[in-house]
């Protein structure tokens, strides 16, 4: 009795300040949901079907992997630590019961290990249904690939543009296929910076970032224009805000009163496995099997940004990173 007394007491006391939580409880979980983004609801099967992902041993890359792996599909993690792969590649066939898991080698910072990739494939893989480029690099400092290009846009764009067209004729071969590209919504503010694409005049790391991303979305644009009638069709899209490895060289760098800040808000964002559903959307949902060339955010369409939608500036790209890789 004394119990139940005390806790109608408390209540009595506290019942604004209770009132005050509640309602902030339930404003926080209403904001988690919304930022939980959609859920690909497809129950597409990938038996005899090849995927290969880059960067899938850990964050939204792995949780696809998984995903593809549970659907029946023979799984290709393409990653430069090898070590972590074939961990993450242990565990997706532990979790998925599908032991047809592989690791290969690549590093998307050399031009020469892409080309070693796209041969090891090309020798070994009868088929390539959905390539996935997921890989990616962000805020780091200015760094140089070995090529000598600069680091986010090496490995964000030219790494997977010269990996892609280096698989078109298996991609082809095994139509209908896709290619999907894991942009961002940091390309709303990007801009193509032709006469000086590296930075090297100024480098703001955040300018590359969203340089990088965009170069994703006119990618994805322009490669879907030319694969027309072939029955290869081609995504790109925002993963999300989401609680992974890529913000390694961003946070620890933040003062520390904004450390304090952003805290409360890390509860927030979407886990791996929420980020990974717009990208398993892409990849496997029957009702994008005839649509190509389009942008994506939560499972849906999503028009993007301006500059992302214009024909020359993609084609005038193409041209500069053809050049760049060595395809012109």
């Amino acid at each position: 009795m004394q119990y139940t007394e005390g806790i109608r007491d408390f209540a009595e006391r506290h019942a604004i300040a209770l009132s005050v939580a509640f309602v902030a409880g339930a404003g926080l979980l209403a904001v988690r949901r919304w930022m939980a983004g959609g859920v690909c609801r497809s129950k597409a099967r990938l038996d005899g079907k090849t995927v290969l992902i880059t960067g899938a041993n850990t964050g939204i890359g792995k949780e696809t992997a998984l995903d593809m792996a549970q659907r029946g599909a023979r799984v290709i993690l393409a990653c430069r630590d090898m070590t972590r792969a074939r961990i993450a590649a242990d565990e997706i066939r532990q979790k998925s019961g599908n032991g047809n898991v592989l690791v290969k080698k690549l590093d998307l910072a050399s031009l020469q290990s892409v080309r070693d990739l796209a041969k090891d494939v090309q020798e070994n893989e009868t088929r390539l249904d959905i390539l996935i480029n997921n890989a990616g690099i962000m805020m780091c400092p200015k760094w140089k690939t070995e090529d000598g290009f600069e680091m986010q846009f090496g490995v964000n764009h030219l790494g997977h543009f010269l990996l892609t067209n280096s698989l078109l004729d298996l991609l082809k071969k095994s139509a209908p296929s896709r290619v999907v590209i894991v942009s961002s919504l940091a390309h709303e503010k990007g801009h193509i910076h032709f006469d000086d694409i590296n930075l090297d005049k100024s480098y703001k790391r955040e300018q590359s970032y969203r340089q990088s991303k965009l170069a994703n979305v006119l990618f994805g644009r322009e490669l879907a224009a030319r694969l027309q009638g072939t029955d290869v069709t081609v995504y790109s899209l925002h993963p999300g805000v989401i609680r992974t490895e890529l913000g390694r060289h961003l946070l620890p760098t933040l003062p520390l009163w904004k450390k304090i800040i952003l805290k409360p808000f890390i509860m927030l964002i979407k886990s791996p496995w929420e980020g990974a559903q717009t990208t398993i959307y892409c990849a496997v949902d029957e009702s994008l099997a005839n649509v190509s060339g389009l942008y994506y955010s939560d499972c849906a369409p999503k028009t993007p940004a301006p500059q992302a939608l214009n024909d020359a500036t993609a084609k005038k790209l193409w041209d500069l990173s053809a050049s760049m890789v060595g395809l012109a």
